[in-house]
């Protein structure tokens, strides 16, 4: 059984301008949870001054439906302590393997952001026995700002929060440059560090590689993979930054490939309609495409 991570509700929304209801957040959810999706990142615990999207993080929280596993992506302690009120110890930190993104994304140095994370760490583990910490490791292959990423500049960040004691690092291709030989060699690094279970890929499109770059990550044991339903988000702090891998698209190539994933593709390429027409997107995901237009035939004969 592959894993797959839906990021939209937190990723894919978080730099829309366009004000998403709280309750049309719940909808979103309750469809992609519906659809069969089991890990669903909903949204994040930082300041409102900062990201107003996800402002009302506290009042969505205790209504989300049933089911899937909730996490939330926390900026530090403050945001730690606001998402252990209401309920959250399924959490995830955010660094870079580039020290210019780090200081442009959220001001700080790679291994301040470090420091800061041990506090997150250590009181979400107080806070519940049964707590999940996930870390972020943006800009893996290359940073908008300066160039091209070592492989052993990422491994050597990859190494540091497994060191804090996080469950599993996330590995962004935040500008969507990767190539598969590339993830193939950070892979071989990454798994030379720790088994594959602690490994999980978050591509974005933006250059149309991310299915490849899964395959490659595939045939070296990788078994969990983000996206966002219908493609939604992309990185402010990343100049030419395309949306995320789409769910659709991810789980149409998963399914061909003859692996499980518990999703109906179905049920997922409806999930999104609402979130788009509020936001004034048409679908661009070419499964959920391919899959609107089947359906559509199907209900003319």
């Amino acid at each position: 059984m592959i894993r797959v991570i839906e990021v939209g509700p937190r990723d894919g929304l978080q730099n829309e301008k366009t004000p998403i209801s709280t309750e049309l957040k719940l909808d979103f959810i309750a469809k992609l949870a519906h659809a069969g999706l089991k890990e669903i990142e909903a949204t994040s615990f930082v300041s409102p001054k900062w990201v107003p999207q996800l402002g009302d993080a506290a009042e969505l929280w205790p209504q989300l439906p049933e089911g899937p596993r909730y996490s939330a992506l926390v900026p530090n302690v403050k945001g730690l302590e606001r998402a252990i009120s209401v309920g959250c110890h399924r959490v995830a930190v955010f660094t870079a393997a580039s020290e210019a993104f780090t200081l442009r994304n959220i001001n700080m140095t790679i291994q301040q952001s470090l420091d800061g994370f041990k506090d997150v760490v250590e009181g979400v583990r107080a806070a519940a026995s049964q707590s999940f910490v996930r870390g972020y490791l943006s800009t893996a292959f290359e940073c908008p700002f300066s160039g091209r990423v070592s492989v052993v500049d990422a491994a050597r960040v990859a190494e540091s929060l497994l060191e804090l004691g996080v469950d599993e690092v996330s590995v962004g291709d935040t500008i969507g440059v990767a190539s598969p030989r590339e993830v193939r060699e950070l892979t071989s690094a990454l798994l030379s560090l720790a088994p594959a279970s602690k490994w999980v890929y978050h591509f974005h499109d933006t250059r149309g590689t991310a299915i490849a770059n899964t395959a490659a990550a595939l045939e070296l044991g990788i078994t969990a993979f983000d996206s966002a339903a219908a493609g939604l988000g992309g990185c402010p702090y990343a100049p030419g930054a395309g949306g995320n891998l789409a769910t659709e698209d991810l789980v149409y190539f998963l399914h061909r490939e003859g692996l499980e994933t518990g999703i109906n593709g179905e049920a997922l390429a409806q999930a999104s309609l609402e979130i788009l027409k509020a936001l004034g997107k048409p679908p661009v995901s070419r499964a959920q495409l391919a899959s609107l237009a089947s359906c559509a035939s199907s209900q003319m004969q």
